[in-house]
């Protein structure tokens, strides 16, 4: 069965034709390792799990690599500010070895809680500093990159198109603090592809140009290159990182080796809190682990992102964690109420399910559409094991343990809180609201948030 995805390169839903059918070879653009990754970095992991899940359902092998950046991303997506490595370090009063090690750690904890499959190649940045300076060797040797007394820079002047992704006009746009930076830059949106170090630069390498570190963009055409080759099958990431990253990336591959790297460019869409963006200035940056304190198994927000296709924003919100937890628990419960059945299902009723289903998942993900047909199975009047064995199968592809029992952690309230919410609980019955405002507000101090429901009050973390 055909395979389509919509591909950011040419704005249009194409059928995938891979370069070679005994092994497709995707690139993923991994984490940077200076903070926790956001339930918004997730959605765009779970987006490249599905990816892997529905290529492997089609029968295709998978070389897939992921990056790790712990040295080169700048606090700003220019080439201004300093690293973020090394700003999370000093503020953590940690080194940035420490640092990277912590928050990879917890990165592939969230992986692993979400069941989310780990590429085949892991590769970090700080081991392919040989890599990418042999890489930026030829781009200088090229012509398609100069020596500035700060950096080595890329010449986008030297391409016969750029942007190639985001399409935007450069004519239109506002040279902005980039210009700044480094008047002896050619061009506003030349970008740098190695950083000549200060003296007390904490991560820094010997180069042809002195001690000096990799900009962000290099990492990624090095190491895709050496364990995908010149040019590979699919490239994912974040939208946000079609402007900036991939539109350098695949102008340091066309000055490299004259190719655009990958054929197919997929990228997943925002995650919205409430109906706005995430920011710690409205305290709405929520991670995997704050879904598991409140008492949900973390594949809750698995299940929860099938709700919407990868190419449309999603709208996070607690009331509907809350129902998807309730939906796993039906699903899981479907699931096992098939496997204890014996009705008889005629095979025209399996195949015919299993056809929309593949169907739906080849159609560029199309996750809503397949979890309407999962739903059709589950409550399908028949129970059968025929259709348990095919729930399994679609599991391969959902990856939400449908045959493991349901995880619910309960959430510890300390005594402190419990009596707060005590004495809010006596302020409403005494209907002092201006105090129960204020208990409200204490307890959300305290990292704790109270809610009034039907069933009364409800304690999250």
């Amino acid at each position: 069965m055909d395979i389509y995805f919509y591909n950011t390169l040419t704005r249009k839903k194409e059928k995938f034709k891979p370069i070679n059918k005994n092994e497709i070879r995707i690139y993923s653009c991994g984490p940077t390792v200076y903070k926790d990754a956001t339930i918004g970095n997730m959605r765009t992991n779970i987006m490249q799990d599905i990816l892997r899940r529905v290529l492997k359902y089609n029968g295709y092998k998978l070389k897939h690599a992921m990056n790790i950046t712990d040295v080169g991303h700048l606090v700003s997506d220019g080439d201004e500010g300093e690293d973020k490595m090394l700003k999370s370090a000093r503020e953590e009063h940690k080194t940035p070895l420490e640092i990277a090690k912590h928050y990879t750690e917890l990165f592939f904890e969230d992986l692993k809680a979400l069941n989310i499959e780990t590429p085949e190649i892991i590769c970090k940045a700080t081991d392919h500093i040989p890599e990418m300076l042999e890489y930026v060797e030829k781009l200088m040797k090229n012509g398609y990159a100069y020596e500035t007394s700060t950096a080595i820079y890329f010449d986008i002047s030297k391409l016969d198109q750029y942007p190639i992704l985001s399409n935007i006009n450069l004519d239109d746009q506002k040279a902005g603090a980039r210009v700044d930076v480094d008047t002896e830059k050619r061009n506003p949106y030349d970008f740098a592809l190695w950083i000549k170090a200060p003296k007390n630069h904490l991560m820094k390498w010997d180069s042809p140009w002195g001690p000096s570190y990799p900009g962000w963009h290099i990492e990624c055409s090095a190491m895709g290159q050496k364990y995908l080759g010149e040019q590979f099958d699919i490239h994912t990431g974040g939208i946000d990182l079609i402007p900036t990253h991939h539109e350098n990336e695949i102008a340091q591959s066309k000055g490299e080796c004259g190719k655009i790297p990958a054929n197919y460019w997929i990228h997943g869409e925002y995650l919205l809190i409430d109906g706005g963006k995430m920011s710690k200035s409205l305290g709405n940056v929520y991670l995997i682990k704050d879904i598991t304190k409140r008492g949900y198994d973390a594949l809750v927000y698995k299940l929860f992102s099938y709700s919407c296709h990868y190419r449309n924003k999603l709208n996070f919100t607690w009331e509907g964690i809350d129902a998807a937890a309730k939906s796993l628990e039906r699903l899981k419960n479907g699931y096992q109420t098939h496997k204890n059945g014996n009705d008889i299902v005629e095979d025209e009723k399996i195949k015919d399910l299993e056809k929309r289903f593949h169907e739906a998942i080849n159609d560029d993900l199309n996750m809503p559409l397949a979890m309407g047909v999962v739903w059709e199975a589950v409550r399908y009047e028949k129970k059968s094991t025929k259709i348990a064995e095919l729930l399994l199968k679609f599991d391969t592809v959902l990856g939400l343990k449908i045959d493991e029992e349901q995880k619910a952690k309960k959430l510890e309230i300390p005594e402190e809180i419990l009596k707060l919410v005590e004495k809010r609980k006596q302020a409403r019955e005494e209907k002092n609201w201006e105090e129960s405002d204020r208990l409200r507000d204490l307890i959300k101090e305290k990292g704790y948030e109270v809610k009034d429901t039907k069933d009364g009050m409800q304690v999250f973390y």
